[in-house]
């Protein structure tokens, strides 16, 4: 299946109007008074993992936690710009909103710099790490590495939500992407900087469309990755987005000669497997991926489904699934309990859970309420994930949420919308709902890929070439047509010859 693409067609643009809090008006006057100073010197941002570091110019900026009290409590925004390699041709800047939420913008650049190697020719890069993550007061938690692969009990969430909470260094009520919006255009101003460009990955594209929201004449063009449109929850689809992405990996491997062959009826194998490990979760003792040091974990049916989800989210991932379920369907678990653990210690590592909770509970549980539990009872996922953000949601104050953060955006911005085929948590028709609120887009559907495009194949240099046109129309993205996911691995010497 080549890229899809969807162009644009002309529409009058929509009013949006909406009653905004006070407390969101005064987060949208704050940059004004906000934008003193923002003064940078040489630095250099490093891998999350140890795997390097890249120079850059950083510095830091000074807000209020609480916008309705620019005189009360002040945190420290953490800034750096990775400056435009070609200073006579430079163009906007281009803003870097990680998604998660909970991620930081430094840590998520530097994994990823090469995929904006080309844009950043012409564009400084501004990296600012959003409240609550990284180096901007970051709302970190005490969680069990594998909190995030595993789901724990409800009444074990709770308690350690509840810990949580007690020993956080702000209040979680002000680390929403309402006021979070407000810190972009405070840095965007402290650069001086009159318009703006940004790409936003996950659920950072929500940040991007509520900027633009706020403030569309400060926004020259908008890049979203693994689109969440307004409206929709981070968790409230992932069973069903999680399901069919999950799907499409077993129907590829059927039609892959060498994967048939070597794990016929995959998809009918592993739901033995979710049987048998919720009647009889197997106690393991293996080595630490990370570390070498013993681990003894027990891996139940919650596991396994946490950890094919996260395996899935990536297509070099999701080409080891059909050889884990096999080894696992033989009873030996532990290479796939060994993914748990290198994906547990990489989540707890990039993810600021109190800022993911701040967000969380204020912005997508309200629209659990809105889950036909029956559907979900089909997937592999079902509703532990649901369950589990209830129960860790159950005490956490009421955020600071705009009136219209959830309403459909009108926008004559131009937006190049980026969807894989086999995303499980944003999938395409995320993508098409919010592409329909662009009246200058090209949303690019990528075969075969899961969530985030910003590196696949031609990405980066179709993404450069969009920022620089300022514009979707007659964008060639035929490129991406020619991007596959890597084979699957059919032993552990790897794929078929």
């Amino acid at each position: 299946m080549p890229a899809r693409r969807t162009a644009a067609r002309p529409h009058p643009l929509r009013r949006v109007a909406a009653p905004l809090a006070v407390l969101a008006a005064l987060a949208a006057a704050a940059p004004a008074a906000a934008s003193a100073a923002l003064e940078l010197a040489d630095c250099r941002l490093e891998h999350p993992a140890g795997l390097g570091s890249l120079a850059a110019r950083c510095g830091t900026l000074s807000v209020a936690e609480n916008p309705a009290e620019p005189a009360g409590r002040r945190i420290t925004l953490r800034v750096a710009v990775v400056p435009a390699l070609d200073r006579q041709r430079t163009r906007e800047p281009l803003f870097i909103v990680a998604g998660g939420p909970g991620q930081a913008a430094t840590d998520f650049y530097v994994a990823y710099a090469s995929a904006f190697a080309p844009a950043q020719r012409s564009h400084d890069v501004v990296l600012l790490d959003q409240r609550g993550t990284g180096g901007s007061n970051r709302l970190g938690c005490r969680f069990p590495p594998d909190f995030d692969v595993a789901t724990p009990a409800p009444a074990r969430i709770r308690e350690l939500s509840a810990a949580c909470r007690q020993g956080l260094p702000g209040r979680p009520e002000f680390y929403t992407t309402s006021v979070a919006v407000g810190d972009l255009d405070a840095v965007r101003a402290a650069l001086g900087a009159e318009r703006i460009s940004l790409y936003g990955i996950s659920y950072g594209t929500r940040v991007v469309t509520h900027y633009l929201r706020r403030y569309p004449s400060r926004v020259r063009a908008v890049v979203l990755d693994g689109v969440l449109p307004p409206g929709a929850s981070l968790l409230a689809d992932t069973p069903l987005a999680a399901q069919r992405a999950l799907d499409l990996a077993f129907a590829r491997c059927r039609a892959d000669g060498a994967c048939d062959a070597a794990f016929p009826d995959l998809a009918r194998r592993f739901q033995a497997l979710r049987a048998e490990l919720a009647a009889r979760p197997r106690q393991l003792r293996l080595a630490d991926p990370s570390s070498g040091a013993p681990r003894e974990l027990e891996f139940d049916a919650s596991a396994l489904a946490g950890t094919v989800r996260l395996l899935n989210y990536a297509t070099a991932t999701t080409a080891l699934l059909p050889y884990l379920i096999d080894r696992a369907a033989r009873d030996d678990y532990a290479p796939l309990a060994a993914q748990l653990l290198l994906l547990g210690a990489h989540v707890d590592a990039q993810l600021a859970y109190g800022m993911n909770a701040a967000v969380s509970c204020a912005e997508d549980v309200p629209a659990l309420a809105r889950v036909e539990r029956a559907a979900l009872a089909a997937t592999y996922l079902g509703s532990q994930q649901l369950d589990g953000l209830a129960a860790l949601c159950d005490g956490w104050p009421p955020g600071v949420v705009d009136a219209d953060l959830g309403r459909p955006l009108a926008s004559a911005v131009p937006a190049l919308l980026l969807s894989g085929e086999a995303d499980p948590v944003t999938p395409p028709a995320y993508g098409a709902r919010a592409a329909a609120g662009f009246s200058d887009h090209l949303h690019v559907v990528v075969r075969g890929q899961g969530h985030g495009q910003a590196a696949v194949g031609c990405a980066p240099r179709v993404i450069a070439r969009f920022l620089d046109a300022g514009t979707a129309r007659g964008l060639d993205v035929a490129c991406l047509e020619a991007a596959t996911p890597p084979p699957f691995v059919i032993d552990p010497s790897g794929p078929a010859p």
